[in-house]
């Protein structure tokens, strides 16, 4: 512990080169474009990480946005509507008896079909339509 706090003491102090060539060493990854203060905490944290054995797992995928939670799609069920507005023109799906998506006056093979005609980009349907849903991290 006396080692991080020594090093954390001499963080404080440093120059802004001396914060960016620490981290570089450090991290091994390019200086973030931070403000100075920022750029301390920063390398406080690394230091401490480095220290204490690196993030754990779950820590890891929480930071990357997952909390390690699978999307949860909500199931298509016969006369269900779903509604987008896209651009200023709302959109209306509904789901038929057999459970295919109905826009537009025809039948449609999936809702992502229906998305990239809607959009003109290739989109998850139910992630268009508010379907998808991650789940609150435990």
């Amino acid at each position: 512990m006396a080692k991080i706090d020594t090093q954390l003491r001499e963080i404080a102090d440093m120059s802004r080169t001396n914060l960016q060539h620490r981290w570089a060493k450090l991290t091994g990854r390019p200086v973030p474009r931070l403000s100075v203060s920022m750029l301390r905490l920063a390398l406080g944290y690394e230091v401490q990480v480095k220290a204490m054995g690196g993030r754990s797992r779950a820590v890891r995928e929480r930071l990357e946005g997952s909390g390690g939670a699978r999307p949860r799609v909500t199931p298509l069920t016969p006369g269900m509507r779903l509604v987008r507005e896209w651009h200023g023109t709302v959109h209306v799906v509904t789901i038929d008896e057999t459970g295919a998506p109905l826009w537009n006056g025809r039948s449609w093979k999936s809702l992502s079909e229906i998305a990239r005609t809607i959009t003109g980009t290739r989109w998850s349907g139910p992630a268009f339509f508010g379907l998808r849903q991650r789940k609150a991290a435990a």
